[in-house]
């Protein structure tokens, strides 16, 4: 308990302080909207690529991801459907509410838990490698579709889009170097090193701010919310157990590992990304949010499981 509880310490810490800031109207009123901006466009493709050039991208090939992948995929595929046929969203807004019921956030808050539950962090760094190079541009494509509605050069568009898209372009270029082998010398990754090290304050700073507006949604809305969360805390792993135990076998440290990773909580990429192209940043937060809240209790529960 105690370590699952270290994880989430500075995660609330600096939401907080977010929270404060926008409360007291410190940084003024556009500076939750410039934070995310900088953390989409510079801070977090400046740590992905530095997160990929230093991965070996081969090990994304084993059974254990495979099986986090299967249980992300059902998850992510879940959350589309309810988002289209019970909410009526529109194709940009299913994206983001299927990466809020699927979307694990494998770093600020994976990386700790791996490190003082799992006592090893390299599981979670494929989980990661498998999110950003096969689940975000798979969000990112469907919100495009949807954002920029004009049909002529749609096909040209979806072609640009890894150069267009930062956090894309980065992390194709982080795994480029790694598979050449290339040693980036300390004079290029330093600025990098700089950039990327504001990441994740920068999101989960502009997260907290968000916090100062007082959100009440309707009976649909918590509904709606609830049903994310619940896909994301309960559905997620338990799939993330079934599929890794009685398909494939998996046992042990192994399963273990899978179902953690299945179990953490949603990635502020969602409302980063949601922020980034203007769509519906409170349900996004409140997922977030609500889902690290939960989780606290399910990560342990997980833990005295299968421990």
């Amino acid at each position: 308990m105690n370590a699952v509880l270290f994880g989430f310490l500075p995660i609330w810490v600096v939401t907080g302080l977010g929270w404060v800031a926008a409360r007291h109207d410190i940084l003024g009123s556009q500076a939750q909207h410039v934070l995310g901006r900088f953390a989409f466009t510079f801070a977090m493709p400046a740590l992905l690529f530095l997160a990929m050039a230093g991965a070996d991208v081969t090990a994304l090939l084993n059974v254990g991801v495979l099986v986090f992948a299967l249980s992300l995929l059902v998850v992510f595929a879940a959350g589309l459907l309810v988002s289209r046929w019970m909410y009526r969203r529109g194709q940009a807004e299913q994206a983001i509410g299927a990466m809020a019921a699927g979307y694990v956030n494998s770093a600020n808050l994976g990386i700790p838990v791996a490190v003082h539950v799992l006592g090893d962090t390299s599981f979670v760094i494929t989980v990661a490698l498998f999110q950003m190079l096969f689940v975000a541009p798979v969000v990112l494509v469907l919100i495009d579709l949807d954002v920029r509605r004009d049909r002529r050069g749609r096909a040209a568009r979806m072609l640009q889009l890894p150069f267009r898209n930062p956090i894309i372009a980065a992390s194709l270029a982080g795994v480029a170097v790694s598979a050449l082998g290339w040693d980036l010398p300390a004079e290029a990754t330093a600025p990098l090193q700089l950039l990327g090290d504001a990441a994740v304050p920068a999101a989960l700073f502009a997260l907290g701010m968000s916090l100062n507006t007082r959100v009440r949604p309707d009976s649909s809305g918590r509904a709606e919310r609830g049903l994310l969360v619940a896909l994301k805390i309960v559905a997620q792993p338990l799939l993330a157990y079934a599929i890794g135990h009685w398909l494939f076998g998996l046992t042990g440290h192994t399963l273990f590992a899978v179902v953690v990773c299945a179990g953490l909580p949603t990635a502020q990429n969602a409302f980063i990304f949601a922020s980034e192209y203007r769509l519906d940043t409170d349900l996004a937060r409140d997922t977030v949010i609500l889902s690290t809240l939960c989780s606290m209790v399910s990560l342990s529960l997980i833990t005295w499981l299968l421990v």
